[in-house]
Formats: C-alpha cells, sequence, structure tokens
C-alpha cells in the first residue's frame, strides 16, 4: 500500500481502499457469510453497489483528468513528464486495488476466527506479531540500506508512532470487534469515509490539486457506498420485523395455555 501511495497520492488510496466493500461482498458471497437473492430489493441493491463501486476505482486509477484549481500560475510539464506521471499513477492504483484485495480477505478470515473464538485483543495481537515478523523479513531485502531505518525528523516520528496506535492497534480491535457484531461486509462499508477525509486533508495540508478524475471517480463510490449500506439497513429492518414476529406468535400461542391453565386450578 504504502509503495502504491509513493506512485499516487493519498488521495488515491484512500479512493482504492473504497474497493475494499466490493471485495469483501464478493468474498463473503464464496464464503457464504452472506445470502443472495435477487428477488429481494437489498440484495439487489448490494450488487448494484458493487458494481457501481469497481467502476468508480476504475475512473479514479485510468482517468486521471485535469487539475481542478483556481490558480492561475500553474506551468505545466511537457508531454514526456505527463506521460511517466500517468503511468506511475496506474501503476499505484494497480498496487493500491492488489492491497484493498488482501484487506478484504483479512476481514473474511477475522470474521471466520472471531467467531470461533470471540478474543479481540488475543486475535489483534497474533495478527500484529505475524505482520511484524513478515514484514521485517520483506524489509530487510528490499531496503538495503541500513540507515533508512533510523528516524531523522519529528514528522517521520509522529508518522510512525500514528499509524502504531492508531492505524494498526486501535483500528484492527475495533474493526475485529465490528466483524463479531455485524459481520465482514458492514465494516468494510465504513471505508469510503476515508475518502472524503483524505480528500480535504491532501488539499489542505499537503497542497494536492484536486483531479476531476478523482472528484467523477469519488462521487460514483460514494453511490455505490450508499446503496449497500441502503441494503444492509433494509436487512436489518426485516431481522428485526421477523424478531418481533416471532415473539409475537411465541406469546400468543403461550398465553391460552396459561388461561386455560387458571381455570382449570
Amino acid at each position: 500500500m504504502y509503495t502504491g501511495i509513493s506512485y499516487s497520492s493519498p488521495t488515491l488510496c484512500s479512493a482504492m481502499v473504497d474497493l475494499v466493500p466490493a471485495f469483501t461482498f464478493i468474498f463473503a458471497l464464496i464464503s457464504r457469510m452472506e445470502n443472495l437473492n435477487l428477488k429481494q430489493q437489498s440484495c439487489q441493491a448490494k450488487v448494484i453497489g458493487t458494481v457501481i463501486s469497481i467502476a468508480g476505482a476504475f475512473i479514479v486509477t485510468l482517468y486521471k483528468g485535469t487539475p481542478l484549481n483556481f490558480s492561475l500560475n500553474v506551468v505545466f510539464g511537457g508531454k514526456e513528464t505527463y506521460l511517466s506521471v500517468q503511468s506511475n499513477w496506474i501503476i499505484g492504483g494497480f498496487l493500491l486495488a492488489t492491497a484493498s484485495l488482501c484487506i478484504s480477505v483479512l476481514l473474511i478470515v477475522q470474521t471466520s476466527a472471531v467467531k470461533e473464538y470471540p478474543e479481540e485483543l488475543v486475535i489483534t495481537s497474533i495478527c500484529c506479531s505475524m505482520v511484524v515478523i513478515l514484514s521485517a523479513i520483506v524489509a530487510l531485502f528490499a531496503e538495503g540500506n541500513p540507515k533508512a531505518w533510523i528516524l531523522t525528523s519529528h514528522k517521520e516520528f509522529i508518522a510512525v508512532f500514528y499509524s502504531a496506535i492508531f492505524v494498526v492497534s486501535t483500528r484492527s480491535v475495533v474493526c475485529t470487534w465490528g466483524c463479531r457484531k455485524k459481520g465482514p461486509v458492514y465494516v468494510a462499508m465504513f471505508n469510503p469515509l476515508g475518502m472524503v477525509i483524505a480528500l480535504g486533508m491532501g488539499v489542505i495540508f499537503l497542497g494536492e490539486n484536486l483531479y476531476l478524475g478523482s472528484v467523477i471517480g469519488a462521487g460514483t463510490i460514494g453511490i455505490g457506498f450508499y446503496s449497500m449500506m441502503w441494503a444492509h439497513a433494509e436487512d436489518d429492518k426485516v431481522g428485526n420485523e421477523n424478531n418481533e414476529n416471532r415473539d409475537l406468535v411465541t406469546s400468543s400461542s403461550s398465553a391460552p395455555l396459561l388461561y386455560t391453565k387458571s381455570i382449570h386450578v
């Protein structure tokens, strides 16, 4: 994921992470964690939302578009520079899409594990330990310069500290807890919120240009997100109604028995 960000931008990263709900829904269908009944409106909305989200991610990746800014003092590079940037943008999008696929698989595995062993902290500790070991092995081969491990500025220290506390530890525990309570698809649906946050922070703090492709793709992904959100709200509504009807039938069938028993006494 970090390599993908270096080739593209944090905004593109957040947009591609929005593919996680679509990928998770597909894997949940394969693993039978989600049921697909196309006669129900909620299932139709899930399928449509998945397709729209994937289409939006392709728009963000393949169509960068013109920068949307209000500054007239913009100097554009030559054709060769543009092609190089566009090529890096596509490579970064591909790497970020692969990372989103891996995150979706992780959510499915976490849900299966937490249902068998409902201890979020233990599962998160094991996952983080495995990540540290695997990352250390890969980093030793990928980075041959020992000085790269030295933090040279306060910004680097803050970034590492923030990632360790919030991105890895806190988020992992919350996601595992959410997978146990509501399932992997529900947890994955909140990834599009990062797109809005990254878009605003990238423009405000990093001075990024807002590209037309990012805006169109983000809007498309947002439509898919709300479609899936509505579908899950409908599923919860139907589930609550079924539970209420079941309770009503149980209470009505037990009342005459109690009444007869009292008369007999």
